[in-house]
């Protein structure tokens, strides 16, 4: 038997422990009923999923309520790996409706509704989230109708997940969490392009009686979101290296398929709607947060890199606990 790692004592900083669940993991293992747990379960940025990281999604356990943040490619698979029962995923966050935060959003509601899920769960996000949510629901549709038909199932897939566009401040509250919502600027649309004014991308705070967890999302440096963080007890912030991002491209040659005007907005995009690791050690001192997670990690040639020099670079600016996260962490 595969032996389960040891918790981790971290003193002074808010941090009280975390644990990997990637090597060792007891499938029927509950979450706890108690206080608020933060687990990593998809880590890998951008629209291609690579070996050993999963698509950006994390799971929060507040008193035994599930709330999922983002659900991007492999989504599913890491939370079986946690233990967790579907049934018992109460709400869905989406940060914004990029594919590598949302690709792994229909297999889930698919294996919730297969579940035998009872109520409905309820999927939040920035402008285009309902649109997403309902789009989904039509594909499901054909598979429910077919259960419905065999004798499998009672309940249109429907009838179990609600979806609404959220607007920024206070979105949500119930006896585990208070949920606020800020816009960040990861979207820069040009005038005249289908997006422009339509879609939102937001960063989230999650206020538990414990602690306190902000997730960015997606985001360049945005006064917006350190005001949302402000004295937070963990800020998991995306990270990017322009430098790793090319070089990760020219390898797989999808660089070279670009015309030079599309080179030029991938970069401007990574630069201006993405943070560095010397931006998130400056937005997170600006905050006062106490640790900061960095996710959404990009791949660069080396697929078995730790990004610890990401880490050491965010120090650089921050002085306080400062983790690479991986998937099925938990902090």
């Amino acid at each position: 038997m595969r032996l389960a790692l040891t918790w981790m004592s971290i003193l002074g900083t808010g941090l009280l422990a975390f644990a990997d669940h990637g090597m060792a993991q007891n499938a029927g293992a509950a979450p706890a009923k108690t206080g608020t747990r933060l687990i990593t379960l998809g880590t890998r940025s951008g629209p291609n999923p690579t070996v050993g990281r999963a698509q950006s999604s994390n799971l929060l356990v507040v008193n035994g309520t599930l709330y999922l943040i983002d659900a991007g490619e492999g989504v599913t698979r890491r939370l079986n790996r946690f233990g967790s029962n579907f049934r018992d995923i109460e709400m869905i966050f989406i940060t914004h409706p990029h594919s590598d935060h949302t690709g792994g959003l229909g297999g889930l509601m698919g294996t919730i509704y297969d579940a035998n899920r009872a109520k409905p769960v309820a999927i939040m996000g920035p402008p285009g989230t309902d649109a997403s949510v309902k789009g989904l629901l039509q594909f499901l549709n054909v598979s429910s109708e077919i259960r419905i038909s065999d004798g499998g199932k009672a309940t249109p897939v429907a009838k179990i997940f609600t979806s609404q566009d959220l607007g920024t401040g206070e979105v949500f509250k119930d006896a585990n969490v208070k949920v606020t919502a800020a816009e960040n600027n990861h979207f820069k649309f040009p005038p005249g392009t289908p997006g422009y004014g339509k879609y939102k991308s937001y960063s989230y705070r999650f206020d538990a009686p414990d602690r306190s967890i902000v997730f960015t999302g997606d985001t360049g440096p945005n006064d917006a979101v350190v005001t949302l963080a402000k004295g937070a007890d963990v800020f998991v912030s995306e990270v990017n290296s322009v430098e790793d991002y090319k070089e990760r491209q020219i390898a797989t040659g999808r660089w070279q398929m670009m015309t030079p005007e599309m080179q030029q907005g991938s970069i401007r995009h990574m630069v201006e709607e993405h943070v560095t690791p010397t931006q998130v050690g400056e937005m997170a001192a600006r905050a006062g947060v106490k640790t900061v997670i960095l996710t959404h990690i990009g791949a660069g040639v080396n697929l078995n890199d730790d990004y610890q020099r990401y880490a050491d670079q965010v120090k650089q600016k921050f002085s306080g606990q400062v983790f690479v996260a991986s998937d099925l962490k938990e902090f």
